[in-house]
């Protein structure tokens, strides 16, 4: 339910108000009894975020940051060093070649 700012033209009081949308607004001021209440222009439109909800999970603290990286990166094998058993020309070990099939159609 929206919040309405309310204020005396008499006595000048000021004072919010939560009201239902279907709600009438309220005539008479409750400082000075009179029916000279009015409801400001454009109050009520502000969007308060109160208790649980998404933006705790959008915007974690630092503290809970490190510790998720610290878990993920536990979970990760460990790097293999190199090993000296490669051969000594640096590259692969040379496979065989196979030879190609003919299919007869070439003849």
């Amino acid at each position: 339910m929206p919040t309405y700012d309310y204020v005396c033209e008499s006595c000048d009081h000021r004072f919010e108000e939560i009201q239902s949308f279907s709600a009438e607004p309220l005539k008479t001021c409750p400082a000075c009894g009179l029916d000279k209440l009015r409801r400001l222009f454009g109050t009520g439109a502000a969007i308060l975020f109160k208790g649980g909800g998404f933006y705790e999970t959008d915007y974690r603290s630092e503290s809970y940051k490190s510790s998720a990286k610290a878990e993920s990166e536990a979970g990760k094998p460990a790097a293999k060093p190199a090993s000296s058993d490669k051969p000594a020309g640096g590259g692969t070990t040379p496979t065989p070649s196979t030879p190609a099939k003919s299919d007869g159609a070439g003849k």
